[in-house]
């Protein structure tokens, strides 16, 4: 692993806190404690940052030297607040396009969507702050650096985030192999939240349940199961395809 991409030990960890660096999440072993272990918890606690209590030897996985049992992944963007994006984009008068990943994991495949997303001119990602992959280092060079141009919202919670988009005027469209509804059938003119699911699980039913529009792409082999980044390849581009259609301009 690219020793950039993370730092350890735990002073280390809370001067890149106190100097404001992005964070991604933080690895702590289950068993740390102390009182320099609580002051590090009290300040990931107050900046809102991903803790996760691991073993002691996934840590060792990803380096030996003395972490102390705490290891930071550090994010290669600055992530953007979706409550600011939203009616920024409202206000530039153009008709918005968001892409929400629900439990996206894979690197190569977030990489793959972000750099399709950029290229079709799309808005934001938004992805949820836990059960998702981290943007690192690896990401941003799997998307040909679209990730440095690409607003990115990480959200706490993924479902409230698509309730804002809905009560915002944004149509959420889900891409499930389940529905009827081919996916060029529906209508995406208007602002569109384009909802992704993961590969095994698909969308989680509580997203689903917000869902306006579910729509699905043919598939006539055997797998009946296409790679979440071409999926969302071509669902991005159905959209593209009928703005163009329409006399839509896209934003630069």
């Amino acid at each position: 692993m690219d020793q950039s991409n993370y730092i350890f030990g735990i002073r280390a960890v809370m001067e890149a806190v106190e100097a404001g660096r992005e964070i991604d999440k933080v690895l702590v072993r289950k068993d740390l404690s102390g009182p320099l272990a609580s002051e590090l918890m009290a300040l990931l606690r107050a900046g809102k940052i991903v803790v996760q209590r691991v073993p002691e030897e996934r840590i060792n996985r990803i380096t030996r030297k003395n972490h102390q049992g705490v290891v930071a992944y550090l994010s290669a963007v600055s992530y953007h607040s979706l409550n600011h994006i939203v009616p920024e984009l409202y206000e530039e008068g153009i008709t918005p396009f968001i892409v929400v990943l629900d439990g996206i994991t894979d690197v190569r495949n977030f990489g793959a969507i972000a750099r399709t997303c950029e290229c079709a001119g799309v808005n934001a990602i938004v992805i949820p702050e836990r059960g998702s992959v981290s943007v690192g280092a690896d990401a941003v060079k799997t998307s040909a650096g679209a990730l440095m141009s690409l607003p990115v919202c990480r959200e706490r919670n993924l479902s409230g985030a698509v309730k804002f988009l809905k009560e915002c005027g944004y149509t959420i469209v889900a891409a499930n192999e389940k529905s009827k509804t081919n996916y060029t059938d529906g209508n995406y003119c208007g602002p569109i939240a384009l909802v992704m699911g993961s590969e095994d699980t698909g969308i989680s039913p509580e997203i689903m349940r917000q869902c306006d529009m579910p729509v699905s792409i043919p598939q006539f082999g055997k797998i009946q199961s296409l790679n979440v980044s071409v999926a969302a390849g071509v669902m991005i581009y159905e959209v593209v395809r009928q703005r163009l259609k329409g006399g839509m301009a896209f934003s630069e």
